[in-house]
């Protein structure tokens, strides 16, 4: 069983590192995964005229073992 949870948090790791790259991070979907991630980092993005010239992420990721 926690070998498919921690399959499950390493797509979605892999996911959001692709929604910055892509500079998808202004979305209803990125906030829901930034929380199952439990991501404590800084995910910050570059505006000019109203577009994502630039985006990017300071690694704050830590792996919560606590158990529910």
């Amino acid at each position: 069983m926690e070998f498919i949870a921690s399959e499950s948090e390493e797509r979605n790791f892999v996911e959001f590192r692709r929604k910055v790259r892509s500079a998808e991070v202004l979305s209803a979907a990125m906030e829901r995964l930034l929380s199952s991630l439990h991501f404590t980092g800084r995910v910050s993005i570059v505006l000019q005229n109203g577009r994502v010239l630039k985006s990017g992420y300071e690694e704050g990721y830590f792996r919560s073992n606590v158990r529910s």
